[in-house]
């Protein structure tokens, strides 16, 4: 069975105009009301003859046709056109079978389903059976489980040719959970599956793959937009997969990011953002802790690659009217040539000195009592960074 490469949706609630490539796996990552469910159901609907389409399903700018085209791995194309409420006209000839797991009903029957495909009754009836074995158990989020066991059982028994869309799959998992239900998803599509999903938890995104992440924001006037950052090159991938965890993988959710060298920086700058008025988390702005200046570049890269403003924080390491040795001397100017000489902020000679805490031991403990004093004053570097990453979020 084909699976898809591409697809175009137009006039689909709020995607407007929407393209986007499609591999084994595809992450679609935004805020809340962004369109992440609406390309879902828009690959739904082309896929599936017993989905749902009505008028309320019509962009809401007046569109009057619905369009949803796929290109398939094999070369065919597959399209749906309705004009709610009248019938939709489709050609799905190669198209694959498909199974939508909407968040809604992850406290219930899991699938959203008017009708059962040949190709895919066996592999609804695996995920009815682990829904049934969960409720046996009595747990109160029987669903969230049951999605597991049924991931779990289709990557046993060799389900191949089925596109799998899944709303928030992270919803009552833990952690740990989480983070198994990924690398099982990952599975699944290994066997020549099709995952699609959308999500808020970083444990389902995988900077190493870039190109499987499509980022989605909302625009008042064009509806929902995506980015789709090109895959990172060979060697930056493998340092990345050696530096990016779950916390880090918090700035693809972000608004904006400050990217600094270590822990200390870390610690500090919620503190600073509230000595000026502001809460970093309700402004949406991540602290992403590079594990060194020489990481600083490639973080910056994916922020760029993924459209998220960001703004670099770090030390020139060289006295007032020294020089930087040549190789700091080096990466100062990369950094600086990255990011734009205006959102980076170069801490002369280094953090210590401009937070007024060179002469103190245990720096990071230090720091954070420093800066979460009463009526602390801030220095204008690090002023400059909140107002800068502020300003980037509110845009």
């Amino acid at each position: 069975m084909a699976l898809l490469t591409g697809l175009r949706v137009r006039g689909y609630r709020s995607a407007g105009n929407v393209r986007l490539a499609l591999g084994p796996v595809t992450a679609l990552v935004g805020e809340a009301d962004s369109g992440k469910s609406n390309v879902l159901r828009a690959v739904r609907a082309l896929l599936d003859p017993e989905a749902p389409l009505g008028p309320e399903d019509l962009r809401w700018d007046g569109e009057d046709a619905i369009s949803v085209e796929a290109r398939l791995e094999d070369g065919r194309r597959i399209a749906l056109t309705a004009r709610p409420p009248r019938p939709a006209r489709a050609e799905r000839a190669g198209a694959p079978p498909v199974l939508f797991l909407p968040a809604a009903r992850r406290a219930g029957p899991l699938l959203d389903l008017d009708g059962v495909s040949e190709a895919a009754e066996q592999t609804v009836r695996r995920f009815r059976a682990a829904l049934g074995e969960a409720r046996a158990r009595g747990s109160d989020a029987a669903g969230a489980g049951a999605l597991v066991s049924a991931v779990e059982a289709c990557c046993e028994t060799g389900v191949s040719g089925v596109v799998f869309l899944v709303e928030e799959p992270e919803l009552f998992l833990r952690p740990q959970t989480q983070r198994y239900l990924y690398r099982r998803l990952r599975v699944l599509a290994g066997a020549r599956n099709q995952v699609l999903y959308s999500t808020s938890a970083p444990a389902f995104l995988n900077v190493a793959r870039l190109e499987e992440l499509v980022l989605v924001s909302h625009d008042p006037e064009r509806g929902t937009q995506i980015v789709q950052p090109e895959p990172l090159e060979a060697d930056e991938a493998f340092r990345v997969v050696s530096e990016f965890d779950a916390e880090r993988s918090e700035l693809f959710l972000a608004r904006s990011a400050i990217l600094v060298e270590g822990r200390t920086e870390k610690l500090v700058f919620p503190s600073v953002f509230a000595a000026l008025g502001h809460d970093i988390d309700r402004d949406l702005v991540t602290v992403v802790e590079c594990g060194g200046k020489s990481n600083i570049p490639v973080f910056a890269r994916i922020c760029d690659a993924c459209g998220i403003p960001f703004v670099a924080v770090h030390d020139r390491d060289a006295e007032p009217g020294d020089e930087p040795i040549p190789a700091e001397a080096a990466l100062n100017e990369l950094i600086a040539e990255i990011a734009g000489p205006e959102r980076t902020i170069v801490l002369e000679p280094d953090f210590e000195a401009v937070g007024g805490l060179r002469r103190h031991s245990g720096k990071p403990e230090r720091a954070w009592r420093h800066f979460t004093e009463p009526g602390v004053e801030v220095p204008e570097p690090l002023a400059r960074a909140v107002r800068l990453a502020v300003e980037a979020a509110g845009r």
